[in-house]
């Protein structure tokens, strides 16, 4: 960051990205100019006596040897100029640029004196006696110049920035509206291309054309390289520790909202049908519309022999007690609920497993334990799934009792009333409450699947007001006052730092300026970054880097009673008409509409031990749980675990371990009451 200036345009490349590609590249050619020393020294008498092409072999190795020596030579400053500097400091990089141009340059000889090579050691062109060592060294190093030479030209074009030209940013700097356009149809073609078998689906262009427009708003004009984004996250993580060490240091803990490892007490004023036994139940059946790929994934030695037990064989040709759609011959979709769910054939009602953009799989069941009709929508497990939730911005959504100028994700909005259409049009739940008139409709999913089961909600509640949604870690789907109405009618639970939850157009683009301002206030070069960010994976952050990363102008001094930020908060920001084409990147805003998480939200997170636990011996429980509302979920954080405890068997098992320490505890107080 910036990107490097070469051959009159931008690449998606910096000029602090080369230090560990030169090194790797120095220490191969240092072996190769080894090798071929020995190799001279031992067959480069014998040429002299070659019938036929002595001279040629001779030219060869004496050249070979010489671009060898070059290129290390060239590599050391252009390593040691690469490493100098924080991200933001191009100056003290400004000879890499000259130094890799050479170095590209020097790719024209070496091809050259490759092909001498190539004739010598597989053409007839010489004629000399042959020395085993020499041969094997000369055939290894012209094999690997030519996919040294393969790798150089696919990496060139990786970093092809097709909109790099200087010229049109000098020119066409003050045009975002034409730089957004040319974005746009870079990034749709590029989508197109890529996943070319989606562009049969219904909603398939459209889909292509929104993500483009996004990532076009999104990216346009940030002047960022991928190495840049990979720094940020690292950055952000022990910026993020820092803050947290010093909210720590000033007692503000205190004032933040308090967690609670007594589930009782906290959900004391709950309604009784949101308690933690249902959500873990209805999670249950939301990770079975996960379907056979959960269960290989799961037990990926002895999944497919779990399945075998539920297949049908030649279903295609026999009678099914299941109204099944778009299933395999062998029903394996339909083996996989029933294995995941323990429910018996005959109570899975339909199941539906259509997957195209905006049309995800769900399946409908009588849960006889609960007494509830149970619609069950799958979450996010196909490209086309990620394509439903990445099409993100807010639009109108309109159901009875909705306030007015209520918004939903917009990917989302249409696979609701996509599941809501069929419902209707089937008449699949009037044909199941006919069989269970005395049953409670419910409708669950997880991740993607909690957040359309919302929206399925809100859309056929006038017709079942009783309706309850159990929503597993959903993200971000409706505007403020339409999330405040799903209360009464949502359970939403979340565990720790899933990033999902956090997860929204607007999030994103906060994370895009906070990247931004975190690679600005680092004084440490990127390799330096990257190789600590490696000892933080294995080792956690040390508390010296959370001071040593920093500039010191960048932190300022805490005001009394306040904490000390890093840097300064953003400003809100309003969307208008040309909030895409803002050229200011903060400013910039693709979405009208801040979404937010739906219904009640229940977050469990990890508890470390107290004082009192470790005195006693006993341990205390590993989690903690307070009702939090939807602005707790605005900001996406680099945590740890933040894609850990979004998993449906992490979060099954957190359930599981709560309510295990529940029934103890109220064992414990029954002995001793007794």
């Amino acid at each position: 960051m910036p990107s490097l200036t070469l051959f009159g345009r931008k690449w998606l490349v910096a000029s602090d990205d080369l230090v560990f590609p030169g090194i790797f590249e120095f220490v191969f050619r240092f072996i190769w100019v080894v090798l071929l020393s020995l190799a001279c020294a031992r067959y480069f008498p014998y040429t002299w006596q070659c019938p036929e092409g002595g001279v040629f072999v001779r030219v060869y190795m004496i050249g070979v040897l010489t671009i060898l020596v070059c290129n290390m030579v060239l590599l050391v400053p252009l390593v040691n100029r690469s490493a100098q500097g924080a991200i933001l400091d191009t100056a003290a990089r400004r000879l890499v640029a000259p130094l890799l141009t050479v170095k590209i340059l020097l790719l024209l000889p070496e091809v050259g004196w490759n092909i001498m090579g190539t004739m010598w050691l597989f053409g007839e062109t010489v004629q000399c006696s042959s020395e085993h060592f020499t041969t094997t060294v000369t055939e290894g190093l012209v094999l690997f110049n030519w996919v040294l030479l393969a790798l150089t030209l696919f990496g060139l074009a990786v970093v092809f920035d097709p909109l790099g030209s200087t010229r049109f940013s000098e020119q066409e700097s003050t045009l975002e509206t034409l730089r957004h356009r040319k974005l746009t149809r870079l990034w749709m073609r590029r989508l197109q291309w890529t996943f070319c078998w989606m562009r049969r689906d219904k909603h398939g262009n459209d889909a292509f054309y929104h993500m483009a427009n996004f990532f076009s708003s999104l990216f346009r004009g940030t002047d960022t390289v991928p190495s840049d984004y990979m720094a940020g996250f690292i950055l952000m993580r022990v910026r993020q520790k820092r803050e947290t060490r010093e909210r720590r240091r000033l007692q503000l803990l205190d004032k933040e909202p308090q967690n609670v490892h007594d589930v009782q007490k906290v959900m004391a004023d709950a309604p009784d049908w949101m308690s933690l036994e249902l959500a873990h139940h209805f999670l249950k059946l939301a990770m079975a519309a996960y379907t056979w790929p959960f269960v290989m994934y799961r037990y990926p030695f002895s999944g497919l022999a779990k399945l075998t037990a539920n297949m049908t064989c030649c279903s295609c040709i026999r009678s099914k007690s299941t109204l099944v759609r778009e299933d395999n011959c062998c029903l394996c979709n339909l083996a996989g609920v029933r294995y995941l769910s323990m429910i018996a054939e005959e109570d899975i009602l339909f199941a539906s497993f259509r997957n195209r953009i905006f049309e995800m799989p769900y399946y409908v069941v009588a849960d006889h334990k609960t007494g509830s009709i149970v619609l069950v929508v799958r979450g996010s497990i196909s490209m086309r799934d990620v394509f439903t939730d990445l099409n993100a911005g807010a639009e109108k959504f309109e159901a009875e009792g909705l306030p007015p100028n209520s918004m939903a994700h917009r990917g989302m909005s249409i696979g609701a009333h996509y599941i809501k259409t069929d419902l209707e049009d089937l008449g699949i739940l009037t044909k199941a409450f006919l069989l269970y008139p005395h049953y409670k409709l419910a409708i669950t999913g997880h991740s993607l699947g909690a957040a359309v089961a919302v929206l399925v909600g809100c859309l056929i509640r006038p017709k079942y007001p009783d309706l309850r949604v159990y929503a597993l870690c959903s993200p971000a789907v409706l505007s403020r006052e339409a999330a405040r109405y799903t209360e009464d009618f949502t359970f939403c639970v979340g565990v720790g730092d899933d990033f999902v939850m956090r997860l929204s157009i607007d999030s994103a683009e906060d994370l895009r300026t906070n990247l931004h301002h975190v690679l600005e206030a680092s004084r440490l070069p990127k390799y330096r970054i990257m190789l600590n960010g490696f000892g933080y994976a294995m080792f956690g952050v040390p508390t010296r880097d959370l001071e040593t990363t920093w500039k010191s102008e960048c932190t300022t001094p805490p005001a009394p009673g306040h904490l000390p930020l890093l840097f300064k908060p953003l400003e809100p920001t309003s969307w208008s008409e040309v909030s895409v084409l803002e050229k200011d990147v903060p400013a910039r805003r693709f979405s009208r509409t801040r979404l937010f998480s739906p219904g009640r939200i229940l977050h469990i997170t990890y508890r470390k031990k107290t004082g009192a636990d470790k005195k006693s011996g006993v341990g205390g429980s590993k989690f903690a749980v307070r009702w939090a509302v939807a602005e707790d979920f605005m900001q996406l954080a680099v945590m740890p675990r933040m894609i850990l405890d979004h998993l449906p068997e992490n979060v099954e098992k957190v359930l599981d371990t709560i309510l295990k320490e529940q029934r103890e505890l109220e064992h414990h107080r029954q002995h001793h009451s007794s």
